[in-house]
């Protein structure tokens, strides 16, 4: 059975309403299946039955019908444009076994000459009204430097998984310059005031002000507004609705300075930040002033881009506490925000992300988050429920207080790059949600910290909400294997590998052990103790016996000489890299104990010889694991394309998306935050080791040269290896900050061309014959 077929046993489409254009999901037909840009006839199938306000609730759910038309056309009709993209691609998937997926991109391509007639008609609908995308974080951890092009192969992707409520969070710099320019703010003041390409999330939430390293130059806030633009355009195009930035009341401290009676408050430190960089001035939204500048926001903002949404997104107390637990307060500053954003905009409508509920739970008693709430009407405010597969909120919260909120799946963390899932919470909880008798939900989303692997696991959610059923995994997993190598039938290996996944690695249940992405303990900074049996959501433990994921690793590697084309299929490298080296991390577990337990020892003169030579096996399994990932036809795997990406937005191009005046400063400067973000995460480490990743060309220059480090210190060192050593300590963070001082060219003596790839092929073969001991060989 092919993948969408298995999702949509739904229910005949009712009234349908909201025509709009068939022009964007004609338009993505001519960019990615351009052999058939007459192959497909689109149709919306009703006439618009807008009421005069905006309303949230109000919105149908998405309904399509695709059928066989005449001279050999499919025909696909929508109530909506992003039903027209969905309906796509249930035909595409169902009888072409073709998608678009993360890091291998589009294999619609892939499609035959002659499109084959279906075998009848078919109708399908979605159990919500919203399907959401992004974190806030996500346009930091993963599209820091992404291009135009990279976005949009993402919008695309969004649009035929049936997204149409995505965060739009790209170029909000430029309007509030603007915004602060106009009330009296200087350029120092701004200048100061923002932080550096790959930090700007976390200055839009307030938590961090100012960069470090360098200024953000100007040009950057502009092109990045240009990009901005083409990504606003596009969505619309594609029938979604963006939810688009506004002002937070987060603003320069000299703000005190130019208006002396404004209510402001500093809020609190983050993360151990230093003063300088935290503690961001909030101007009260009681003020009168908040109200003028979120007013001049918004006007600027729809000038920009037109009058294209009217949902906005605005964080005031992320992982900030309030300046006051009073209810009264608390009531008082959402009734005022809204008001300001309803002043500008009659239609407003706010969106909040929910994680502060959770994060600060010891503050946010149920009291206090009814009273912050309360002070805006039902119909005025989205909630995300950012971690309902891990954390849900909404049930101690009585579905916010009868706010619409959305079903999302939070899962990854920093980008890190873990296999791990919760295959079952992620189909059975948001149906048993939407049937909850008291439930405000009306939608399902994505808010993963980093958009990295375990596609699939982000995949059946979005697919979820588009049956009145929980999904049969097992179904599901056979499916999108066939989609995404485009062969049916596979070798049984592969189906095999997938399922093994699907019941153990992608089937977490025991959240309090483990309840996001794992990260494997050689990307933390090395310690004797600390780094074992780590919980929560950056856990270190291994929720599954690592022989099984062996098992799965051989039937999938075995499957190649079954079929030896697949070593040409892209997605199946991909995934093949991808399990390889969560083989090689987890195989790194028991050389740590082992050197931790002979280094004990050794200070009896026993077994120092021991500790030295696993100490070199830790290192030198990293190397393997680095020449892997290097070998790999995919930038995901290496660390080369992440930084080529940065400093590409200070070199001269065609593409107006990026800076028209190259300068060498600002391409190291580029460099120096995507090396930050995924290293020490702050000037002084404030978040080391956070969004690590496990990149070829990184293990080797930084994980490897700190675990050599380590390995020496600890056998040098005089007293017992039992907690954390001081001149350690220092030695790590002293080499991180040359790191991130360093140059990739200067630090390898290789261009960018020359770190990828490699013969992928051959190099696992060679380390797995190295390591019969790990692949079970």
């Amino acid at each position: 059975m092919k993948l969408l077929r298995a999702l949509f046993a739904l229910a005949a489409s009712t009234s349908l309403c909201s025509a709009q254009s068939t022009a964007g999901i004609e338009a993505l037909v001519r960019r990615r299946l351009p052999q058939h840009e007459n192959s497909f006839k689109f149709a919306i199938t009703s006439s618009s039955t807008s009421t005069a306000a905006f309303n949230i609730t109000d919105r149908p759910n998405d309904e399509y019908e695709v059928c066989n038309g005449g001279n050999g056309t499919i025909q696909i009709s929508a109530n909506t444009p992003i039903a027209l993209a969905y309906g796509l691609r249930y035909y595409l998937n169902t009888y072409l076994n073709v998608d678009i997926y993360w890091f291998i991109g589009s294999q619609l391509y892939l499609a035959p000459q002659e499109l084959p007639r279906m075998n009848s008609t078919y109708k399908g609908s979605s159990v919500v009204p919203w399907r959401y995308h992004f974190n806030t974080v996500t346009f930091s951890y993963t599209a820091a430097f992404w291009t135009w092009e990279d976005w949009e192969l993402q919008l695309d992707w969004m649009a035929l998984h049936g997204i149409n409520l995505p965060l739009a969070w790209v170029g909000y710099e430029k309007i509030l310059v603007d915004v602060l320019l106009e009330y009296g703010f200087t350029h120092e003041n701004i200048a100061s005031f923002l932080s550096g390409p790959a930090f700007q999330a976390w200055n839009r939430f307030g938590n961090i002000q100012g960069s470090w390293g360098g200024e953000l130059p100007m040009d950057w806030i502009n092109s990045q507004f240009a990009l901005q633009k083409k990504i606003v355009a596009r969505m619309v195009e594609l029938g979604m609705t963006p939810v688009l930035p506004s002002f937070t009341g987060f603003v320069p401290m000299q703000i005190g300075n130019i208006y002396s009676d404004a209510a402001f408050v500093n809020g609190s430190q983050w993360n151990d930040f230093q003063p300088r960089y935290t503690n961001v001035t909030f101007l009260e939204p009681f003020d009168p002033l908040f109200a003028k500048m979120q007013k001049s926001f918004i006007q600027k903002q729809t000038e920009a881009y037109g009058s294209v949404s009217h949902i906005y997104t605005l964080d005031q107390y992320n992982e900030n506490d309030p300046y006051s637990g009073d209810l009264d307060y608390l009531r008082n500053v959402t009734k005022n925000t809204i008001q300001a954003l309803k002043g500008a905009d009659p239609d407003a409508v706010w969106m909040l992300q929910g994680w502060l509920f959770y994060s600060a739970e010891d503050f946010w008693t149920d009291e206090r988050v009814e009273a912050y709430l309360g002070g805006v009407d039902d119909s005025d405010m989205i909630i995300l429920d950012l971690f309902s597969e891990s954390e849900p909120q909404w049930q101690r919260t009585n579905s916010y207080y009868g706010k619409p909120w959305i079903w999302c799946e939070l899962h990854d963390y920093g980008g890190n790059m873990g296999l791990y899932g919760q295959v079952e919470n992620v189909t059975i909880n948001p149906i048993e949600a939407l049937s909850n008798r008291t439930s405000t939900m009306i939608g399902m989303g994505l808010t993963m910290e980093g958009q990295e692997g375990n596609q699939i696991i982000y995949d059946i959610l979005l697919d979820q909400a588009w049956s009145q059923t929980p999904l049969d995994s097992e179904v599901y997993f056979r499916a999108w294997a066939e989609s995404r190598y485009h062969t049916k039938p596979l070798p049984q290996g592969v189906y095999a590998a997938w399922d093994t996944l699907r019941q153990t690695v992608y089937n977490n249940t025991d959240i309090p052990i483990a309840d996001a992405v794992t990260k494997s303990i050689f990307e933390l900074s090395p310690n004797t103790t600390g780094l074992l049996n780590v919980t929560g959501h950056h856990p270190t433990t291994i929720m599954y016996d690592p022989q099984i994921l062996v098992d799965a690793w051989s039937d999938f590697y075995s499957a190649s000489s079954d079929q030896p084309e697949l070593w040409d299929n892209s997605a199946y490298t991909f995934d093949l890299t991808d399990i390889t080296r969560q083989v090689l991390a987890n195989a790194f577990y028991p050389l740590y104990k082992a050197f931790v337990a002979a280094a004990n020892r050794s200070l009896d003169s026993y077994s120092h010889d021991t500790a030295l030579q696993t100490g070199s096996q830790m290192t030198d399994l990293l190397l393997d694991l680095d020449t892997v990932l290097s070998a790999s036809d995919s930038p995901h795997f290496n660390l080369a394309p992440w930084i080529a990406s940065a400093r590409a937005w200070a070199s001269p191009s065609t593409n107006t998306t990026r800076n028209t005046s190259p300068t060498a400063d600002k391409a190291d400067f580029y460099e120096y935050n995507a090396r930050d973000q995924i290293t020490l995460w702050g000037p002084d480490g404030e978040i080391s080791d956070y969004a690590s990743k496990q990149w070829g060309g990184l293990i080797r220059s930084y994980y490897v040269p700190r675990w050599r480090m380590f390995v020496e210190y600890t056998l040098n060192s005089t007293t017992a290896v039992d907690g954390e050593n001081e001149g350690l300590s220092d030695a790590l963070f002293r080499f991180g900050e040359g790191w991130q001082q360093e140059r990739w060219g200067e630090s390898f003596g290789e261009s960018y061309a020359e770190a990828m790839p490699g013969d992928l092929q051959r190099v696992i073969a060679e380390v797995v014959e190295r390591r019969p001991g790990v692949f079970g060989s």
